[in-house]
């Protein structure tokens, strides 16, 4: 009892210290120096000031009224490096999401962001409520920020599968042809825990945000969305 309460404690800690990091990142990030035109009001994530100060950046994810308001990360070379560390480079076993090293953020069809599911709706802990049809339905949409533009993305399924054996979704990053486009998204839209009546076509981009699922071993939780500006 005693061991698991030092590591209860410890980890409570590093929770508010991470959480404390990320409020500070955010204020970075919405800092656009005064400039109060319209666009910026549209895009009020200042990428440019976060990739200078980590240029591992690669996007800002957002979803309203939620806990997901995080930045996004990408090391090719090695592709899981946070998955146990923050913005700044320290270790944390909550992580940040990151971008699947083989994505370009400006080409792939298929962008897929992973991160921890952790309890208490943190990191992605917090698409959890997706499998409730009423949750989905006030919050349909995925905004996301890259060094470039302002994204937004809105969700066509939402499914588990097992990692490995099941249905690996994680594969799908560029369309060969038109074919293989519909044949991931179908499969996509029969694995929903319930069926969304938008659909996408081939030539649309797609974002897949993947975390673990704790109702069985080794399963994922997976929402996939279509951009829709």
């Amino acid at each position: 009892m005693l061991i698991s309460s030092y590591f209860l404690c410890k980890n409570l800690q590093e929770d508010n210290k991470q959480e404390e990091i990320f409020e500070e990142i955010k204020v970075i990030a919405e800092d656009n120096n005064g400039d109060n035109n319209k666009e910026t009001k549209n895009n009020n994530i200042n990428m440019q000031k976060l990739h200078e100060i980590n240029n591992d950046i690669v996007g800002w994810i957002q979803i309203d009224n939620s806990n997901i308001d995080y930045p996004v990360m990408q090391t090719k070379e090695n592709p899981n490096y946070y998955l146990r560390k923050y913005f700044y480079k320290q270790y944390s076993y909550l992580g940040t999401p990151y971008l699947a090293e083989s994505c370009d953020i400006n080409s792939s069809d298929n962008l897929i962001i992973y991160v921890h599911h952790i309890n208490n709706s943190k990191m992605f802990g917090e698409l959890e409520n997706y499998k409730s049809q009423e949750y989905y339905s006030n919050h349909k949409f995925i905004k996301f920020y890259t060094l470039e533009e302002y994204r937004e993305y809105e969700i066509i399924a939402i499914f588990r599968t097992i990692a490995n054996t099941g249905f690996k979704y994680y594969n799908f990053i560029n369309a060969i042809n038109e074919t293989e486009f519909d044949t991931f998204v179908s499969k996509c839209k029969d694995l929903s825990f319930f069926n969304i009546d938008k659909i996408a076509v081939y030539g649309d981009d797609l974002l897949t945000l993947s975390t673990c699922d704790y109702s069985s071993k080794n399963a994922r939780l997976v929402i996939v969305a279509k951009r829709i500006n």
